[in-house]
């Protein structure tokens, strides 16, 4: 369906940004028609700025950009909405979600994007951002040194320790991921075709 921006005599249309992993909603921005056609050609979500009365693409200066993985118009082609991948925090304070939602609830898809934060952002107390300063072979060396202690907790049947292991062991694949340039959503797309055959 196309949307009918005529029916606003703004030509600015509501439009809804969700998450496209967790599903969350992140926020709620305002697009005319050449906001929705800069959106599809550059694959980043772009507004149009009511205050700046301009085009404005989210993350154009944090780099926190809403990558478009889906846009969808409603049954009354009034209302677009934008299934993204956050590269941050969407909300200018700061928070994953503007409806401040997002720190209820602890999901991988939260850690993902504080990892993917730390990378973007990196500060000097961040053990994260200090892997990502060490580069994909330290980075890769401590992924496989995690894979081995959880093989080696694995044989005994201490929960808490084998759990510590896997949770080291998650993290330090997210923040490959991370640097190779992939995310969740990319192993997720081949477990998915796998499954499909």
């Amino acid at each position: 369906m196309t949307p009918d921006f005529s029916k606003y005599t703004d030509g600015l249309m509501p439009t809804i940004i969700q998450d496209a992993s967790t599903k969350q909603v992140l926020m709620l921005g305002f697009m005319n028609a050449a906001a929705l056609e800069k959106t599809r050609q550059e694959g980043k979500v772009t507004f149009y700025s009511r205050s700046k009365q301009r085009l404005w693409t989210k993350g154009e200066t944090s780099a926190n950009f809403l990558l478009v993985k889906e846009i969808l118009v409603d049954c009354d082609a009034d209302t677009l909405l934008i299934k993204a991948d956050p590269q941050g925090p969407t909300c200018h304070t700061g928070t994953i979600s503007c409806f401040g939602t997002a720190n209820d609830v602890f999901s991988l898809q939260v850690l993902e994007n504080i990892i993917r934060d730390r990378k973007n952002n990196p500060t000097e107390k961040s053990y994260t951002a200090s892997l990502f300063a060490k580069g994909i072979n330290k980075i890769a060396q401590k992924v496989g040194e995690e894979a081995v202690e959880i093989v080696i907790e694995a044989k005994d049947d201490n929960r808490e320790l084998f759990l510590g292991e896997a949770a080291d062991l998650m993290f330090h694949y997210l923040v490959l991921l991370q640097v190779k340039g992939y995310g969740l959503e990319d192993v997720l797309e081949v477990l998915e075709a796998r499954h499909k055959k």
